[in-house]
């Protein structure tokens, strides 16, 4: 019985729980190449979630995530980690750049706005998973008034012998006639005279001020102050069937879904399975010591610190605890050393991961093994024009060795460098399919050299175009 209770409550963090480290990192092996370091590290910080979903009630509030800094160059896949292991466990998740932050006191983005925006996020989600659930009522509802639109209701007649009158018959059987007619989309292209609800407030200018929420949410909070003065007002408009149909269905489906069970949710999923991926967390550490006037890196580290070790954040949806969020911060680093952020903040990312280096046989697996392969992608794309792209193994690692050769001579942006090079290669396939005659094109060395023979040769001419 104990076990069964235990499981039940790991069922509320996400599907991830029915997954071991094994099964997280065999799923991320469908999207991102090689990178085993950072997969072991990121499936065993799933799984504690799942294990402290399980722990008995007084200690569970103890047990605080281990934050993951991703130490690499760009183009490795530490972004891509952190998404599919957030979709994979159906974690609110967001990525914010940590040099667009500006301490407190300096016109910007405050780091609380990243909190506020991640609830944002599970508010939609949740929302949308309400809506999914009461879309069914809805449009029988939908129908319905729709109905009522096509077919006006005849004026209430009393009884006579406790029957009802023809004319309510004949009414029904109009109304029934309707239906048939509309769900076999016989009605299409008929209008209806409907009210549409519509908002008489005027435009909100932009203002600028500080409040404690921060500088993020002035523009809504306007929105709801003066949603409140200029009450929401009904226009008739004619519109076709088809149109009205969904309109109203969308407002049936606002009114079944229960906003305060929705905010409940978001706030609840966010401080125990919320996900924020902090990257370029580099270019806010420095070994220089910065005075006067202008924005500090180390007073944005000072500001991010209560945020990553637990605090409350105030929120449109109510305060917001940080004390479970996971946080994986990521950056290059070729500057500055993890060492160089302030103690406090190094202390809050006990896990560090040194990313690999793509090579050769890491960009031929990218552009076979993926899901989302990039070979795959063009020959789906090529395919809707009738167009058949052969890759041969040779083709593909001829793209390879050039990828490589192009980020050892210029700057390294990892697998990024397969963009580039296979859009520069398939160029002229991809404009000149809707007009070719033969509709077969095999890549291989020599075609490859071809598109890209002048380029290579250039080292100016490759350091700006690949």
């Amino acid at each position: 019985m104990a076990n069964k209770t235990a499981k039940d409550k790991a069922a509320a963090a996400g599907k991830i729980d029915f997954l071991t480290p094994k099964e997280i990192i065999k799923e991320l092996d469908k999207y991102v190449i090689g990178q085993d370091k950072a997969k072991k590290s990121v499936a065993i910080a799933l799984r504690t979630r799942f294990r402290r979903n399980s722990v008995p009630d007084d200690i569970r509030e103890d047990i605080v995530p281990k934050n993951i800094l991703l130490i690499g160059p760009t183009g490795v896949g530490k972004t891509e980690i952190a998404r599919r292991i957030a979709k994979l466990s159906d974690s609110p998740f967001i990525k914010v750049e940590a040099s667009k932050f500006t301490e407190v006191g300096y016109m910007g983005r405050d780091v609380e706005s990243m909190v506020r925006d991640l609830v944002e996020t599970a508010y939609m989600n949740e929302k949308t998973k309400e809506t999914e659930q009461v879309i069914d009522k809805a449009k029988q509802n939908a129908e319905e008034l729709l109905l009522d639109l096509l077919v006006a209701p005849p004026p209430r007649a009393p009884k006579k012998n406790g029957q009802p009158e023809p004319e309510k018959n004949s009414y029904a059987n109009t109304r029934e006639k309707f239906r048939k007619m509309f769900l076999e989309g016989k009605l299409d292209d008929r209008f209806v005279e409907m009210e549409i609800k519509s908002s008489a407030r005027p435009p909100i200018p932009v203002i600028e001020i500080f409040s404690q929420s921060g500088i993020d949410d002035i523009g809504q909070d306007f929105k709801d102050i003066f949603s409140n003065i200029f009450p929401k007002q009904k226009k008739v408009e004619k519109v076709r069937v088809p149109e009205a149909y969904e309109i109203l269905a969308r407002e049936e489906s606002e009114r079944l879904v229960d906003n305060d069970k929705v905010v409940q949710n978001a706030v609840q999923r966010v401080e125990n399975s919320g996900l924020i991926f902090v990257d370029e967390i580099d270019k806010i550490a420095s070994r220089e010591k910065s005075y006067g006037p202008d924005v500090s890196r180390e007073g944005v580290q000072r500001d991010l610190l209560p945020i990553i070790e637990g605090s409350n954040v105030m929120t449109k949806y109510g305060i917001v605890k940080t004390d479970h969020i996971l946080f994986i911060a990521a950056g290059a680093f070729h500057v500055s050393k993890p060492s160089d952020l302030i103690p406090e903040l190094q202390g809050r990312f006990p896990i560090r991961v040194e990313m690999d280096s793509l090579s050769k046989k890491d960009f031929v697996r990218i552009l076979k093994e993926p899901k989302g392969a990039l070979i795959k992608q063009y020959y789906e794309l090529l395919k809707t024009e009738n167009v058949s792209i052969n890759f041969t193994e040779d083709g593909i690692e001829r793209i390879a060795e050039i990828a490589e050769e192009v980020n050892i001579k210029t700057e390294n942006i990892g697998a990024r460098r397969l963009h580039t090079i296979l859009e520069k290669v398939m160029e002229d396939v991809s404009f000149e399919a809707p007009y070719k005659a033969a509709k077969k094109v095999t890549v291989d060395t020599d075609y490859v050299d071809e598109r890209l023979k002048d380029i290579i040769k250039d080292d100016d001419l490759s350091r700006y175009i690949l």
